[in-house]
């Protein structure tokens, strides 16, 4: 097995979608197909909503919800629960771990 020496890289282009760059070194042509089968390709986030059959206009976030926590928090009146947050966090943990072990 021959060691790849290119070197690669992927960037951003200015309308959100990505490109491989990919620096060759001389190769052969077996090289070529093993770059070939290295090859990454990414998806934007505009993509992944048509994928799904999103339209972006659906809102994950509850504003007024949002709004009503910045004015309690603004006010005083919005009280920290490190209990709550703790076992909120060992849950998601125990659910990560389950997930990973299936």
């Amino acid at each position: 097995m021959k060691i790849d020496s290119s070197i690669s890289k992927t960037i951003a282009t200015a309308s959100g979608e990505s490109k491989t760059v990919r620096n060759k070194s001389t190769g052969t042509q077996e090289n070529t197909k093993a770059d070939s089968a290295a090859r990454v390709n990414l998806t934007s986030s505009s993509q992944l909503q048509a994928l799904s059959g999103g339209t972006g206009e659906a809102q994950p976030v509850d504003t007024a919800k949002v709004e009503a926590i910045k004015q309690a928090i603004s006010e005083g009146r919005f009280k920290i629960n490190p209990e709550k947050i703790a076992d909120g966090l060992l849950n998601s943990v125990k659910e990560l771990l389950t997930s990973h072990k299936a």
